[in-house]
This record gives C-alpha cells, sequence and structure tokens, in this order.
C-alpha cells in the first residue's frame, strides 16, 4: 500500500523528472547493449528511418514522377501498409526456423533490392501512368519490400527477447521503439535535403535521389547486422526424459477450410475485378458495373468472417465486447493513417510557396519525435488513471484537434494539432495494449493480441481507398491553394475520427462491466 500510496502523492514534476529518466535510461541502454543489441538496434534504427520516410514522399513520388492519380496513389499505400501487417502474421514464425541472423539478412537484403527497384523505376524514365513499366518496376520493388519488411520486425523482436533478460528487456524493447521513432523523425530532414539538393539531377522533384539514399542506409543496416551479429543457428525442439510421448499428445480438432478458402478467392477475385474495372484502361468498359463487384466482395468478405467464426467457437471475435472495442477504434486510428496518406500532400499543396511546402517531409515527421519524448510523461501522469476513461479521453483529445484545421492552412494550428493529437495518441494507444492483455483468457493472451491489431490492418487498408479521392476533390495537384477546399476534407476526417469516443461513451455501461475482472483467473 505504501507504494501505491507515494505513487498517487507524486507530483507533475516529479513525473517530468521520471519521464526523462526513463529517456535517459533509453539511451544509455541504447548505448551501453552488448554487441547482438547493437546489431539489431543500429539497423532498426536506419530501417525506421528509411521506411516512414519512403511512406512520406510515396506519394508525391506517384503523383508527380508516374503520372498515378491520387485515388490511384491511395490504393498503392493501402497495399503497401496494409501488406507489411499482413506480411508479418504470415512469415512472423519463419525466424525461429532459421535463426534470427539469418532472418535479418534476408530481410535486410530483399528490402534493400526492392528500393534499388524503387529507384530505378524513377530513374531511367520508362513512362508514366497506372500500367506503364516504371510503375510494374515500383510495384515489384514494394512487393519485395512488403515481403522483406514481414520478415524484419518480428526477427527484430525476436532478437532483443535472445539478447536481453528479465532485468533489461523492458528497456530494451523500449529503445527499440524509441529510436526507431527517432529515425522517422530525421528522415524529413535527409528527406527534404536531398530532394532539393538534387531536383536538376532527377527530375521532376528530386525524389528519386532520396530513394537512392535510403538503398545506401538499407546497405548500411545489412553491414551491421553481418558484422555485430554473430552466426546462429535454427531453432531446434528439445524433448526432455520427461516429457509426455507422441501418444499422450492431445489432438487438435481439425476443421475442414474448403469453404473458407473458396469463399476467400471469390472474396479476391471480385476485389481484383472491381480494381480492374475502375483503372484498367482494357476493361474500362465494365466501370460502369464496377459496383457489382464491389459487393461481390463485401458479401464474400461477411460470408467468410462467417464461416470463420462458426468452426472456432474459442476464437476473439467470438468475443462480442472485445470485437466492438477493437472495431469501434477504427474511426480515431485513421488519423494514424492520414500522417502519410494526406499530410504530406496536404503540406506540400496547401502551403505550396512557403517553408512548410519546401520541407513538408520534416513538418510531416513531427509526430514522431513527440511520441518519443511524450509518451513516457503521459503515461506517468496517467498510470493510475481507470483504463476505459482514458481511452475515452484519449480518443476524444485525439479526434478533436482535427477541426482546427477546418479554419484552413495555418502553420501554426498545424503544429498545435499535431501537439494535441499526439498527446492523445500517447493517452489511449499504451491503454488500447494493455486492455486486451487483461481480458485474455489464460494462455490466450498472444492470440488476443495478435486479433487486437486486425482492425489496424483494416484501416490502413480502407483509408488508402477513399483519402485518394478527398485530395483529388479537396486539395488537388497543380491549383493554387485558394482555390482548394481542405477545410471540408478536414472537417470529414474529423467527424469520422469522433465516431471512436462517442461509441466508446455510448457503449460504457455494457463495456466497464466486470472489466477487469473478467479473465483475472
Amino acid at each position: 500500500m505504501e507504494n501505491s500510496t507515494d505513487s498517487e502523492k507524486k507530483s507533475f514534476f516529479d513525473v517530468i523528472r521520471d519521464a526523462f529518466q526513463e529517456l535517459r535510461e533509453t539511451f544509455s541502454a541504447f548505448f551501453k547493449a552488448p554487441r547482438e543489441l547493437w546489431g539489431i538496434n543500429v539497423p532498426y534504427v536506419l530501417e525506421g528511418l528509411v521506411y516512414f520516410g519512403i511512406l512520406t514522399i510515396l506519394g508525391k513520388f506517384c503523383s508527380e514522377n508516374l503520372g498515378l492519380k491520387d485515388t490511384e496513389a491511395g490504393i498503392v499505400y493501402s497495399l503497401v501498409t496494409g501488406g507489411i501487417t499482413f506480411s508479418m502474421l504470415l512469415l512472423g514464425g519463419y525466424s525461429d526456423k532459421i535463426g534470427i541472423k539469418n532472418s535479418l539478412i534476408i530481410a535486410l537484403a530483399a528490402m534493400m533490392m526492392g528500393r534499388i527497384l524503387l529507384g530505378i523505376s524513377g530513374t531511367f524514365g520508362t513512362g508514366s501512368g497506372l500500367f506503364s513499366p516504371s510503375f510494374f518496376i515500383m510495384a515489384a520493388g514494394l512487393l519485395i519490400m512488403v515481403v522483406g519488411y514481414g520478415l524484419y520486425q518480428p526477427a527484430a523482436y525476436a532478437g532483443i527477447k535472445k539478447y536481453t533478460d528479465e532485468k533489461t528487456s523492458a528497456i530494451a524493447y523500449a529503445a527499440l521503439y524509441g529510436f526507431m521513432n527517432l529515425g522517422a523523425f530525421f528522415s524529413g530532414f535527409i528527406s527534404s535535403f536531398t530532394r532539393q539538393s538534387f531536383e536538376t539531377e532527377f527530375p521532376p522533384n528530386g525524389v528519386t535521389a532520396v530513394f537512392w539514399v535510403y538503398v545506401v542506409l538499407t546497405l548500411t543496416a545489412l553491414l551491421f547486422t553481418l558484422v555485430l551479429l554473430r552466426v546462429n543457428k535454427p531453432a531446434s525442439i528439445k524433448i526432455s526424459d520427461e516429457a509426455p510421448q507422441s501418444d499422450e499428445i492431445p489432438e487438435k480438432t481439425k476443421i475442414n477450410n474448403w469453404r473458407l478458402y473458396l469463399i476467400s478467392s471469390l472474396f479476391m477475385i471480385s476485389l481484383i475485378g472491381y480494381i480492374m474495372a475502375l483503372y484498367s484502361p482494357i476493361f474500362a468498359e465494365y466501370s460502369d458495373k464496377a459496383h457489382y463487384a464491389l459487393i461481390a466482395a463485401i458479401i464474400a468478405l461477411g460470408a467468410g468472417i462467417a464461416d470463420f467464426l462458426i468452426n472456432r467457437p474459442e476464437h476473439p471475435f467470438r468475443d462480442l465486447r472485445f470485437t466492438f472495442f477493437i472495431f469501434v477504434l477504427i474511426p480515431v486510428q485513421t488519423l494514424f493513417a492520414h500522417n502519410w496518406l494526406t499530410i504530406p500532400y496536404y503540406l506540400n499543396r496547401a502551403f505550396e510557396g512557403n517553408l512548410v511546402s519546401d520541407y513538408f517531409e520534416v513538418f510531416s515527421n513531427i509526430n514522431p519525435i513527440l511520441i518519443f519524448f511524450l509518451a513516457p510523461i503521459v503515461a506517468g501522469l496517467t498510470a493510475r488513471a481507470n483504463i476505459y476513461k482514458m481511452m475515452i479521453y484519449g480518443t476524444i483529445v485525439m479526434a478533436a484537434p482535427t477541426f482546427l484545421l477546418t479554419l484552413g492552412p495555418n502553420v501554426i494550428l498545424f503544429l498545435i494539432y499535431i501537439l494535441v493529437m499526439t498527446i492523445g495518441e500517447a493517452m489511449w494507444q499504451p491503454r488500447f495494449l494493455q486492455w486486451i492483455a487483461e481480458i485474455a483468457p489464460p494462455n490466450q493472451t498472444g492470440l488476443y493480441m495478435g486479433v487486437g491489431q486486425f482492425p489496424w490492418f483494416l484501416t490502413k487498408l480502407l483509408t488508402g481507398l477513399y483519402s485518394g479521392w478527398f485530395l483529388m476533390q479537396y486539395c488537388p495537384l497543380g491549383v493554387e491553394p485558394s482555390a482548394m477546399n481542405t477545410e471540408f476534407m478536414w472537417l470529414i476526417y474529423g467527424a469520422v475520427a469522433m465516431i471512436t469516443p462517442i461509441g466508446l461513451i455510448l457503449a460504457q455501461n455494457w463495456m466497464k462491466k466486470n472489466f477487469r475482472t473478467k479473465h483475472s483467473n
């Protein structure tokens, strides 16, 4: 009880002091880390820089270098960011089979190859448009990069687990996450200065030069991994003398998935048909019937989800409160996705002619550096707050400042928006993971944590499908800022984000019933 009382009596300045102490410990842990952790941390910093750097300028490259429509660029974003989440689900376990060092080397080599193709797509001028050779080279590079990243991040976290103990693991994970955000922040400076310095050599805007710099940084990360990580062997399963014999191991119930495979195939065919009917000149005559393919895809998706859950009575999605909770967060999570889907375009176009537009990469990556400093401070100030209330307050604080942008392009208002939104993010995002861990049944925490990320996959996939249309309507390329209507665009985005706190408020009596004790035993 004494520790609890002491924590309650901490002043604001005590919390600030503790937060900066945590930051000092993070830096100290980084520099004092053993050789193996350097082999993971340094490449991870560089990878955070490169990954978020590419996301910041990919839309500009698609629109201005390849001549894609904003709607088409939005689909590219959706497939890249959603594909990475999906790739991690498929490839996450392979690091256990082939070893951490091998996984990191393969992943970094694949990402470097993908980024080389990305640079080639903008260097040799092989046409423009959705079906040009340049586009297919870029698409191939992004696909290879997505596959590599799907192997890379799980292997990096597995490496942290392997090379730390109970005393050092927490600070090691904090360092990994913290320095990834730090790398993302510095990507803005590298991108802005490189792009403007090589605008003549790499027309029309110098973006391709940034891709080549990122290739060099990926190679640097690969070399660090090769030199600092020791050779390891794939994990092997050891069976002790006391382990049960094979005939004593309970047999898992086999599920016949043929219907799920069939429905999934119909979903993919319908979705591809929808995209082709809208964007392929070969199927242009069917564009007015594209909505039929979309309806078929939605029906197939619903049927697939139903079939999946019927055959898995213990799945987390059978828990209605859990399912509601993670899906009601999708509206506010769209603001995360707009950090790369909308904000770089908005800053580059709506602020054209001033410093914000010239250095839009820097202003687009303010959020990561704020998270780096604010997350421990906010965590300290709200450590004893009720989880569900923090979810409500945090999502309100994150969503509400979006309406500041409805007053028009203004750098002060934008900076206030980023600051307040980031505080809101720091308030609710860690509590979301805490809530999942608390309500998970015994021995199912990992399953619940994994499934809890599925709405984030949907958020990245779906937000890109409409963000491009909004940009074309309200923040189009080649139009004077005075003729744009970004105010209405942000009004819609703010209204969408506010659905989350409103939903949490309306459902709080139902959700808070046995909130902390549901699976406490």
